[in-house]
């Protein structure tokens, strides 16, 4: 499996599917979700409101699947990510599960390439470098997909997780 990471926009990345920070209502938001829904026009945003009618919305850690509407991708993969709140409320484990259950969802629907933002790190305000351990952690022990690109969009990401990565070879 390759894993990498690279200073981007991850509404621009070309492969099988994207991942989205969603919210549980999956009616969209701000951040990199806004971004994946402004980009990935309307059928994204319809395939969630159809989700939402059949099942609800999205719990934290749990994940769906749509289409990617107008992106490059064929797949945008949904996943709640948790807010911190100072490590006592199972935070670390919620965000273990948003990739460990991205990365099942992707091998169920033969993905072979994902890419991944940083989930939490933003307005939910996880610690970016324990969050970048637990990404890089989780999708080491789950080599069940060929490639992983870790997306950071915001320099101080894109370096600890370069870090994390040269420093495992």
């Amino acid at each position: 499996m390759k894993i990498s990471c690279v200073l981007g926009d991850i509404t621009k990345i070309k492969v099988d599917a994207i991942v989205n920070a969603a919210n549980t209502s999956l009616l969209g938001g701000g951040g990199v979700d806004g971004a994946i829904n402004k980009a990935g026009g309307k059928a994204i945003l319809e395939a969630c409101i159809a989700i939402r009618n059949k099942q609800g919305g999205c719990k934290t850690g749990e994940v769906v699947i749509t289409t990617a509407g107008l992106l490059p991708a064929q797949h945008v993969i949904h996943t709640v990510g948790p807010v911190w709140n100072g490590g006592n409320k199972n935070e670390e484990q919620l965000l273990k599960n948003c990739y460990q259950n991205s990365l099942e969802l992707a091998k169920k629907h033969q993905i072979n390439r994902i890419a991944f933002p940083n989930i939490s790190t933003g307005i939910h305000k996880f610690p970016k470098v324990k969050a970048a351990k637990i990404a890089v952690d989780i999708v080491k022990l789950n080599p069940i997909v060929d490639e992983v690109i870790f997306v950071c969009f915001d320099d101080e990401n894109y370096r600890i997780y370069r870090e994390l990565l040269a420093n495992d070879g």
